[in-house]
């Protein structure tokens, strides 16, 4: 059987929620996973150093082993230079939200003001925390993240110094930024190198492939694809997998999120063999994270096996994607 190794894979943009959830999904995550960039929007999000303590204690109940490493974010405020002092040895991150773009991003932030944001900003700079940023604006849904664009740009030359990651990206214009500001990165999903709008609205409704950023035209993922392929190094997998209960994504009020936590791997080596670039995905899922944040994960070794693999309909009382689809790739041990 064809086989490929993977070393320390990471994953730079999870949802892990919290209680019942959290117990249930985390474990998925640490089995196949060194670490993760945790995202804070819980309710109430993770906004002070009591926070990410207790947030950080509750992941690490619900994982079965020591071989996964929380990396934990605050939800992003206007702090002063002070408190990040004080929580910067405990953090790897800010998350930045626009108001209400996302699930529970309601106090996110809801003007763009440059000089409301400096000091956070400039203290963020002077002691090197990134910034990770949803990137999408109000408008058309196709057109959010590219209205966005002006925005990093925005930040990028106010803050030449502040490590900017610009999640999840969607478009080609997100593409085109990594080459134009050498302070912008970005993370990129497993399910937007696989799916267009097509296929969430284009026949009947699929709700498990409904997420936020939407998936764009084939013009967008190709040129995902191009720089995910190459492992471009200021590109990293962040798998933004977001885990709702099947009643809220199969409703009228359809949750946004794709869970891919457990078939993360399986579906990037699927990808990166389809393309002949199975060589470049280490530097995609680990080495490129590695360099851009500064970490150092512990060892784990992730062996996964060329042979058909049935993706389960449900993991717990969450539906994944491709939910009952069998794929080429599985893993077949976790050293």
């Amino acid at each position: 059987m064809k086989t490929q190794t993977i070393l320390m894979p990471l994953d730079m943009h999870l949802h892990l929620r919290d209680t019942v959830m959290l117990e249930n999904v985390a474990p998925l995550s640490a089995y196949s996973f060194s670490g993760a960039i945790i995202m804070p929007n819980l309710v109430p999000p993770v906004a002070t150093l009591e926070d990410v303590k207790a947030y950080k204690e509750r992941i690490m109940a619900s994982v079965p082993n020591d071989y996964f490493e929380p990396y934990m974010t605050l939800f992003y405020k206007n702090y002063d230079k002070k408190f990040l002092e004080s929580v910067a040895d405990e953090i790897s991150a800010i998350k930045l939200y626009p108001a209400g773009i996302t699930t529970n991003s309601e106090g996110g932030v809801s003007s763009f003001d440059i000089e409301e944001m400096r000091k956070t900003l400039e203290a963020m700079s002077e002691l090197e925390i990134p910034l990770c940023v949803h990137g999408e604006t109000d408008g058309f849904v196709m057109d959010r993240e590219a209205e966005f664009m002006s925005i990093y740009e925005m930040l990028a030359v106010n803050f030449p110094k502040l490590k900017i990651i610009m999640e999840h990206i969607t478009t080609k214009e997100a593409v085109a930024m990594l080459d134009k500001y050498e302070n912008l990165h970005a993370t990129i999903t497993v399910h937007h190198l696989l799916l267009t709008l097509d296929d969430v609205v284009g026949g009947m409704m699929m709700p498990h492939n409904f997420c936020k950023p939407i998936a764009k035209r084939p013009e967008d993922l190709d040129a995902l694809l191009t720089v995910a392929l190459e492992a471009h190094p200021k590109v990293m997998f962040g798998s933004d997998s977001a885990p709702h209960p099947q009643h809220a994504k199969e409703s009228c009020g359809c949750a946004a999120g794709v869970f891919t936590a457990p078939i993360a791997l399986q579906l990037l080596c699927e990808i990166f063999e389809q393309y002949d670039k199975l060589d470049n995905l280490q530097s995609f899922v680990s080495d490129n994270a590695q360099n851009i944040y500064g970490i150092c994960p512990e060892f784990k070794e992730i062996v996964l096996e060329k042979r058909a693999f049935t993706i389960p309909e449900h993991y717990g009382s969450v539906v994944p994607m491709y939910a009952g689809q069998t794929i080429n790739w599985a893993i077949e041990s976790v050293e």
